[in-house]
């Protein structure tokens, strides 16, 4: 498939009168936050494809386990805020990567009203065997962006960091 090119921003064109019609001139193709989620979740989807048919994960369970690796224990309000998950599904994910043996809950010694989540041995054996499957994922989608890639790591570093209207982690 070939990646679809930049477009420039569309310049509205102006009825009778001198004045824009945003409504009219719309182009939800060119919209950038619309751009941005599809070119998520295609990428998430096609990574997804490789862990989910080799290890049997949902991307949510996927997240999880990355967070878990990436933070270790923490509550599933930690993760629904910095993997930027809804609690329902985090729970969800955290309640069947537990019965399959990659994590444990405990109550939180701090706050009993928290569990907390970390990685079984199961789970790190799991990491370790998913991490090099991500590592060769993020290396095709570099090679695949060239020159493109350092470019657009920066500009998703403006995106993600937190600024006027943004969440603070």
């Amino acid at each position: 498939m070939t990646p679809t090119p930049a477009r420039p921003m569309p310049e509205p064109s102006e009825p009778s009168g001198g004045q824009t019609n945003p409504l009219q001139d719309f182009d939800l193709a060119g919209f950038l936050p619309y751009r941005l989620a599809a070119a998520a979740a295609r990428t998430s989807r096609a990574f997804a494809d490789r862990y989910r048919e080799e290890f049997g994960i949902s991307i949510p369970e996927w997240r999880v386990l990355a967070h878990l690796h990436h933070a270790g224990p923490v509550s599933v309000r930690d993760i629904e805020a910095r993997a930027d998950m809804e609690k329902s599904k985090v729970s969800r994910a955290a309640s069947r990567l537990e019965r399959a043996g990659y994590i444990s809950k405990a109550v939180n010694d701090t706050d009993k009203r928290l569990l907390e989540l970390q990685l079984t041995e199961s789970g790190r054996e799991l990491m370790r065997q998913l991490l090099p499957v991500a590592i060769q994922f993020q290396a095709e989608m570099v090679e695949r962006l060239g020159p493109a890639a350092e470019r657009l790591d920066a500009a998703l570093g403006v995106l993600l960091a937190p600024g006027p209207g943004g969440r603070k982690e």
